[in-house]
């Protein structure tokens, strides 16, 4: 693939998990990268990383995604600091884990707030300064509960759907000013958003092992998606959903294997 030498790019998100690698990944071809979390400490960790380790550079910023004043602030840092922005990948989301009978209000917004508002209020904000670079490359998140319900999970359902198609409505609009929007749909990976309390190597196993690929994703796995996508690699490339689940959506699980000597 191509350099990134000279694009300017915020990771949201960046402080941990697929975050953090695709911040990572992009400095390591060259990219400026803006680390934007709410996590101080491991934010500034994981900026000073990516100054010491690659080609690239890197600068910390607060953010919360929910707030338009806060996302300002950012692409007026990211355009004093490395002269506008090319690329944004919106990594930051929660999840949150109730039956629709059990889930009250305040979670549902806050879900789809952080997920879906915070989604679109990056969008907007970067339109400026990508309009006046000639154009640029935005990298939503959703997820296979955005293609397929799941139980228990309304709230995070909605919003990752939701995300599927303000992609499209950005890609449409956004197309002429050489503005590429696409959605990346990672499948299980192993970060700190995915940990279950007192799980063994053994449990994520089996959970995940009927699945095609039999695995839970590492987070350089996804990031090496979105790197593509922000490069000129995917030049024609926009408006569409680029599945990185292990086969998660592919249709229902395996069988377990038989044992050896059962009947065909």
């Amino acid at each position: 693939m191509g350099s990134l030498t000279g694009k300017v790019a915020i990771v949201t998100g960046a402080a941990r998990g697929i975050g953090a690698a695709t911040a990572y990944r992009l400095a390591s071809d060259g990219a400026h990268v803006v680390v934007a979390d709410r996590r101080t400490e491991l934010g500034e960790a994981a900026a000073a990383a990516i100054d010491g380790e690659t080609p690239g550079s890197a600068r910390f910023e607060e953010l919360d995604v929910t707030s338009e004043a806060a996302w300002r602030e950012v692409v007026e840092v990211a355009t004093g600091w490395a002269g506008g922005v090319d690329a944004l990948v919106n990594c930051a989301g929660i999840i949150r884990v109730a039956p629709i009978a059990a889930l009250d209000l305040d979670t549902f917004r806050k879900v789809l707030d952080a997920n879906l508002v915070g989604t679109f209020l990056g969008i907007q904000a970067v339109i400026p300064s990508m309009r006046a670079r000639g154009g640029g490359s935005i990298v939503t998140l959703s997820s296979p509960q955005g293609i397929e319900g799941r139980d228990g999970f309304a709230a995070y359902a909605s919003s990752k759907f939701a995300v599927r198609g303000l992609t499209k409505c950005a890609a449409i609009e956004l197309g002429p000013f050489g503005i590429r929007v696409n959605a990346v749909v990672p499948g299980p990976t192993r970060t700190a958003m995915t940990e279950r309390k007192g799980w063994t190597d053994d449990d994520y196993d089996l959970a995940y092992g009927l699945y095609p690929l039999g695995r839970m994703a590492q987070a350089d796995e996804i990031a090496a998606m979105c790197r593509f996508l922000v490069s000129d690699e995917s030049s024609f490339c926009t408006g569409a959903d680029f599945i990185v689940d292990g086969g998660v959506t592919a249709g229902k699980p395996r069988e377990a294997p038989r044992e050896a000597g059962d009947a065909e």
